[in-house]
């Protein structure tokens, strides 16, 4: 068995060239699952490798909880039927309320978890000091700063791996999607490290590692792995977006500004009211009117209307598998990428 060579300091890494974990190892095989390209890669990858589907749980983040700002509405139910076909465990969960509720934080306390379980829905926290937000997550590698990612996905997946009882004496291995060709922040990550939530030396011995098998693969080699298990792509990467980030991610391109006016005008119309209410703009050099102005909706957009109709719905319609000889190749691909950093 290959492992990380671990200091006395939790969460410190010394990683060896070519370290990688030995997955027969592990009682919990958990994949962080956007349905994104990198995140549906590193789960065939796993299965590649010989995991059985069954040892693998997919955790998808609502990050509008049940609201409908931020999130793709299909895609939730895409995860759904593509989770029934491979035959891995997909879970739920979310912050209430979402991004929204945490950007509209008045003198209130940061809202509960919550989080799908083998045996049924769990709900933990909201009982922090109040404080007041008032503000878009800001386009930033901070996250402290962009705090969205943290608030909506990371701390939320803490929140399930801590409050568990199995994965106490347990192993379990943590599967994120990031890339280091996607940003220079990214390209810094470890490959293999001990998770933020382990706590194997404690009394519970919760071990838990984290592993990014795709972090040195090109956007090339994602899309073939999609191809050979024949993975139609969510549908956000068939109207031209190269990233499926949030509908309305604020690191949003200048194209994607407008395509996301063109779109849906009632939902860019809200995020244009709030910038205005908050007094503070998602980016500060100019106003998402000001982005969408100089840029070009993607073509595919204005090509498919149906398509797009599709994407904003709540149910998917459609298969979620094709043979290889069938895939085709999306329209965003090797296109534009924006996303967070």
């Amino acid at each position: 068995m290959v492992t990380a060579s671990l200091s006395s300091g939790q969460g410190t890494v010394v990683p060896k060239p070519g370290e990688r974990p030995d997955l027969a190892r592990y009682d919990h095989v958990i994949v962080a699952c956007s349905f994104g390209k990198d995140s549906l890669a590193s789960t065939l990858h796993l299965l590649e490798k010989g995991v059985a589907p069954q040892r693998i749980e997919w955790w998808h983040h609502l990050v509008d909880d049940d609201g409908d700002v931020f999130d793709w509405p299909h895609v939730p139910d895409y995860g759904r039927h593509l989770a029934a076909a491979l035959g891995v465990r997909l879970y739920f969960s979310a912050r209430q309320g979402g991004i929204v509720r945490e950007m509209l934080r008045d003198n209130a306390p940061t809202a509960p978890v919550w989080f799908d379980t083998p045996t049924g829905r769990v709900t933990v926290g909201g009982k922090g000091p109040p404080n007041t937000r008032r503000r878009f997550p800001q386009v930033s590698a901070n996250l402290s700063v962009r705090w969205c990612s943290p608030y909506a996905k990371i701390m939320v997946a803490d929140g399930a791996l801590r409050n568990q009882a199995r994965f106490s004496h347990a192993r379990t291995l943590f599967v994120t999607g990031e890339r280091a060709a996607e940003s220079a922040n990214r390209a810094r990550y470890a490959v293999f490290e001990r998770h933020r939530a382990d706590c194997r030396d404690g009394r519970n011995r919760r071990h838990i590692d984290h592993w990014r098998p795709v972090h040195a693969w090109s956007e090339a080699a994602v899309w073939q792995i999609l191809r050979r298990h024949g993975v139609i792509p969510p549908l956000p990467y068939q109207l031209g977006f190269g990233r499926l980030s949030c509908l309305t991610c604020v690191f949003m391109s200048a194209d994607q500004a407008a395509t996301l006016r063109h779109m849906d005008p009632d939902r860019f119309a809200r995020l244009c009211e709030w910038e205005r209410a908050f007094g503070c703009t998602i980016r500060r050099d100019r106003d998402l009117g000001t982005l969408a102005n100089g840029g070009t909706v993607y073509g595919p957009v204005r090509q498919h209307p149906g398509l797009v109709r599709r994407a904003l719905c709540h149910r998917w319609r459609g298969r979620v598998l094709t043979s290889p000889e069938q895939w085709v190749l999306p329209a965003g691909a090797f296109g534009d990428s924006v996303g967070p950093v």
